[in-house]
């Protein structure tokens, strides 16, 4: 910026919300109070992509040192494959010319925007909390409902999970909202759900997982064809609410000083079913961003799994946690990923002293439930955990 001196526009520019400026690019993103995941712009992926209206940025993990990275106006050049200037005129207009008092004043009206966006991020926030509360309200014990038959049909029998835990429940009809590509949602599909609640660190509700079922689907997910998109799908899982930081508690047994955590439901239901006994804490963490949390990011640092400790909200375990274990599915990019994994267990070791983590890795090309379901032989030169 330093390039365009006495012009107030890349001030303004980056005080424009996030969300705001996706909208503008037609970013199409999912739901939510401060944080929104979605298909990259540029090299799609199903939930790559994300906007944290918070810290007003978005950010790529595929491709977050080609550009995909930054503020608003890094976004608009990102998207757009455009210059800055080219990016400032898009965004704001051709640069005015301005006194001082009036520059001064365009600062003052910007650095305004950019607390009402603050404002308004935390309104929103607390209003997707809301709505997950009212949808968890709306939900009855999963135990004697199609939950268990989905579940059975991703290979978490009876026999391996003799009862469902408290943690999943059934919605039965669950409204499946989209876009309407006026700032507005629509229903798209109403049925049967497993909902799962995602506690924050004080163990209150402030999110909810939800999968839509159809048993007479092959995985027993529902399959909502996308019509602007054919032959592809909108994901049968969403979440609602405010996960950063939380996470689903499957199972706690009392005195466990171990915590297993997986990325997914299925995941981490498939080490629950295969623990035998051994009496650790099974958690799932929602999605590989929140176990991770931000990271350290500048050049040589892509796969190095430093963590951002300024992310006060990422996922922390709690003090009686000494041993965490973190679960790497085997079917996304292994190098990005055991990175992020890394960047969440360091964080932790360095905030619960004496902690020690570890990272078990999948199948290439599989996750643990795959394992479970015997799609994937068990290759013993990739098993065993990675200390880090």
């Amino acid at each position: 910026m330093s390039g365009f001196p006495n012009d107030p526009r890349p001030a303004e520019a980056n005080a424009r919300p996030i969300f705001e400026v996706a909208d503008l690019l037609s970013i199409e993103v999912g739901r939510g109070s401060v944080e929104r995941q979605g298909p990259c712009p540029r090299c799609g992926g199903a939930d790559r992509f994300g906007l944290n209206a918070r810290k007003n940025v978005f950010l790529c993990r595929h491709c977050e040192h080609d550009g995909g990275k930054g503020g608003p106006l890094d976004l608009v050049m990102f998207v757009r494959g455009c210059t800055f200037p080219e990016a400032l005129d898009w965004l704001c207009g051709p640069k005015p010319e301005l006194s001082a008092a009036e520059l001064a004043e365009r600062e003052r009206k910007a650095a305004e925007r950019k607390a009402a966006q603050a404002r308004a991020a935390a309104k929103f926030r607390a209003e997707a909390i809301e709505d997950a509360q009212r949808i968890w309200s709306d939900t009855i014990p999963a135990e004697g409902t199609v939950v268990v038959d989905y579940l059975d049909r991703r290979g978490i029998s009876r026999e391996l999970l003799p009862r469902t835990p408290a943690a999943l429940r059934f919605q039965l009809a669950a409204r499946y909202m989209i876009p309407d590509g006026n700032h507005g949602w629509r229903e798209i599909h109403r049925g049967p759900a497993m909902v799962a609640g995602v506690l924050d660190r004080n163990g209150v509700l402030t999110a909810v997982h939800r999968t839509w079922i159809d048993l007479d689907q092959p995985k027993g997910k529902v399959v909502l064809p996308r019509l602007d998109k054919p032959g592809e799908t909108w994901p049968a899982k969403k979440v609602l609410g405010a996960k950063k930081g939380g996470a689903i508690r499957l199972v706690t047994p009392q005195g466990a000083d171990t915590l297993v955590m997986g990325e997914g439901l299925e995941t981490t239901f498939s080490a629950l079913v295969a623990d035998r006994g051994r009496g650790a804490a099974y958690w799932c963490g929602v999605d590989l961003g929140n176990m991770a949390g931000q990271r350290m990011h500048g050049k040589g640092l892509k796969y190095a799994g430093i963590p951002d400790m300024e992310d006060a909200e990422a996922f922390v375990p709690p003090e009686w946690v000494k041993r965490l274990v973190y679960l790497q599915d085997g079917d996304s990019e292994p190098r990005l990923t055991r990175a992020q994994l890394l960047a969440g267990i360091r964080r932790a070791m360095v905030l619960r002293p004496g902690l020690r983590g570890w990272i078990v890795p999948c199948p290439t090309g599989a996750d643990l439930n795959d394992v479970l379901l015997g799609h994937v032989p068990i290759d013993p030169t990739e098993g065993g955990g990675d200390d880090a």
